[in-house]
């Protein structure tokens, strides 16, 4: 038992975990921050601007802890900025700007994008297609048809809609506040219920998952399924503030490649296997810290994605040669992992 990590900031050696060293990181971009902005003559702290920080995480928070989920199964989705523009635009259509017509283009919405995380799912798990190349294929299917389909953009959300982007809760956006519940609910998922323990197992090594009586299949699916939804989420969040569909506001922020790098961050192993939202949501907050700072600053946008390179890169190498083992801490303990499969029999 001795060095090994427990769940939590460090383990008995006393050695940061993945998390503590991403919280730890997010503590000293905080203070960077605070004093950067203070030579700018702006406080950090005011309430303007950490609404503006809040705000930020919301979108790509929804989007990063789907992403969390497929990586953990070691899989990975390249179609969540596609299905965000194409949730928010067949929404947007739907509701047409009456209110009465929220929810059907709320469900519409979230449904398509459900059934295209199931395509995905089904693509990776039955025809052991790479989670790299089967969702870049679907992102590029759902950019086809969006460029064809949508010349501008379309629909409208109704004002009672539009309030979900516009409301506070104090200086907390009530949008972040929905994200951080679901957010909650994918860490129970992942630490409390027996699909959070087979997608860890099988993101650790689905050869020895299967054996062990996991249907490999299920989780995997699971995982790509709601990661589309929770980018649906993200879509219907940006057509609020936008009032329309925008069928390239996906593609626009980027948020394929913005949410794997939080994950990353966050001290998520791309193989699977290892890692935890709430490294993911630190890694969140970093970029929305960052991206404020240079705002700021009136930093050149070429050299923010220098910064956020280098972060990222600086990132991986402390992680890596720490040399932290595959598996979830809290299989670590001897019997854990035993016990956990054993449910699947």
């Amino acid at each position: 038992m001795s060095g090994t990590a427990r769940p939590g900031l460090a383990g008995r050696t006393g050695t940061l975990t993945s998390t503590g060293i991403v919280l730890a990181v997010l503590a000293g971009a905080v203070v960077v921050g605070t004093i950067l902005t203070g030579i700018e003559g702006r406080n950090f702290f005011s309430t303007g601007n950490l609404r503006d920080i809040l705000t930020a995480t919301s979108v790509l928070g929804f989007i990063a802890i789907g992403q969390t989920l497929v990586v953990l199964g070691g899989s990975l989705d390249l179609s969540v900025p596609f299905v965000a523009s194409l949730t928010g635009v067949v929404a947007g259509g739907v509701m047409a700007g009456e209110s009465g017509r929220v929810v059907p283009g709320v469900l519409v919405g979230i449904a398509l994008a459900a059934l295209i995380g199931l395509v995905n799912g089904l693509v990776v798990s039955i025809l052991k297609v790479h989670g790299f190349i089967a969702t870049l294929g679907m992102g590029l299917v759902i950019s086809g048809y969006i460029a064809s389909t949508y010349q501008g953009n379309h629909g409208s959300a109704p004002r009672s809609f539009r309030t979900i982007g516009i409301s506070f809760l104090g200086p907390v956006p009530v949008s972040t506040l929905i994200m951080l519940g679901c957010a909650l609910l994918a860490i129970v998922l992942l630490r409390r219920t027996r699909l959070g323990h087979h997608l860890y197992a099988v993101g650790g090594n689905p050869e020895v998952a299967r054996l062990s009586g996991v249907r490999t299949a299920v989780p995997v699916i699971a995982a790509h399924v709601l990661c589309s939804v929770l980018a649906g989420f993200a879509g219907l969040l940006l057509l609020a503030r936008l009032s329309v569909g925008n069928p390239t506001i996906g593609s626009q922020g980027q948020y394929d490649l913005m949410s794997i790098a939080a994950v990353v961050l966050g001290g998520t192993v791309l193989a699977g296997g290892k890692g935890n939202v709430t490294g993911t949501l630190a890694g969140v907050a970093i970029f929305a810290v960052m991206d404020n700072v240079m705002a700021v600053m009136e930093t050149d946008p070429f050299l923010r994605n220098v910064v956020r390179g280098v972060v990222i890169v600086a990132a991986v190498a402390v992680y890596s040669r720490r040399s932290i083992g595959r598996r979830p801490a809290r299989f670590e303990r001897p019997g854990v992992l035993d016990a956990a499969l054993q449910e699947a029999k």
